[in-house]
């Protein structure tokens, strides 16, 4: 597919709460208690402003927690202007989730828009048996900003996730939390909800049906294996399709294929894993 294969333009419509809505209402009662972390939501204003600690040089830095693309440092240093201590950790409490559409997916063509194969990750809320590996990283306080526009469909959350080898953080980093359509247009409005989604087709962004788009879970697949044997386990366990029972390792037991879905040649570095 490519773009202009999508359909054209449809007429705006309203979004009434649905399941994604009731779940994210659940969800946040979770985070609230969740372990005792002190997780916290952030804004959306202020560049994390309650999570930025001194760096070394003028900028400030904000800790950031990677769990799909940027499991690859490849894919953080293309993503941000500035990545430091780049390294592994795991963060309890929440699972990964192929649960909404990307627009970046629907914008470069490698969404399955006829089949329903166009999701992207998030990470919501699990149970006290949960976690998963993760990338962590510092950014300056100079990328925030872009980095909340580019990921303006997810809630920003601020956790505490430990080293590797079991060490507590010392530090909160943001994650990206699953969200919901009633919360995008309470943020950004029900035009740049039709102009961001509507001119695709799509009537719902968060939705339980879709499933995971190709390319992008191929490079997600290939990065957490380059990260070692405890990312590579943890996303094909600990990572879930929108019905939250299927793990990854799972579906692609039986859809092999997609690790054969290459992206359109000019999309093969940023997407190669």
């Amino acid at each position: 597919n490519d773009a202009a294969s999508v359909p054209r333009a449809v007429p705006p419509r309203k979004v009434v709460a649905g399941r994604q809505g009731g779940r994210m209402m659940q969800q946040r009662a979770v985070v609230a208690v969740a372990s005792g972390r002190a997780d916290f939501e952030l804004g959306r204003t202020n560049n994390f402003e309650e999570i930025q600690r001194k760096g070394e040089g003028e900028d400030g830095l904000v800790g950031v927690v990677g769990f799909g693309s940027l499991l690859s440092e490849k894919s953080a240093a293309s993503t941000f202007s500035s990545v430091h201590r780049f390294r592994l950790g795991r963060v309890t409490n929440y699972r990964r989730i192929f649960s909404h559409v990307a627009p970046i997916f629907l914008e470069r063509g490698i969404a399955r828009v006829e089949t329903k194969e166009m999701a992207s990750l998030s990470v919501e809320p699990g149970t006290e048996k949960d976690s998963i590996v993760v990338s962590l990283f510092d950014i300056d306080v100079g990328d925030v900003a872009a980095f909340i526009a580019r990921e303006e469909e997810y809630r920003f959350m601020a956790v505490k996730p430990d080293e590797l080898n079991g060490t507590p953080g010392e530090h909160h980093h943001v994650m990206c939390l699953a969200s919901c359509d009633e919360d995008f247009i309470a943020n950004y409005g029900q035009e740049r909800y039709d102009e961001r989604y509507g001119k695709y087709g799509i009537e719902r962004v968060w939705d339980d049906a879709l499933l995971p788009c190709p390319v992008y879970l191929r490079h997600c697949v290939l990065a957490a294996e380059k990260m070692g044997t405890e990312a590579y386990d943890s996303f094909l366990d600990s990572t879930y399709l929108a019905d939250r029972a299927t793990t990854i390792r799972s579906y692609l037991d039986k859809r092999p294929d997609i690790l054969d879905s290459l992206p359109p040649e000019h999309l093969r570095e940023r997407y190669g894993g």
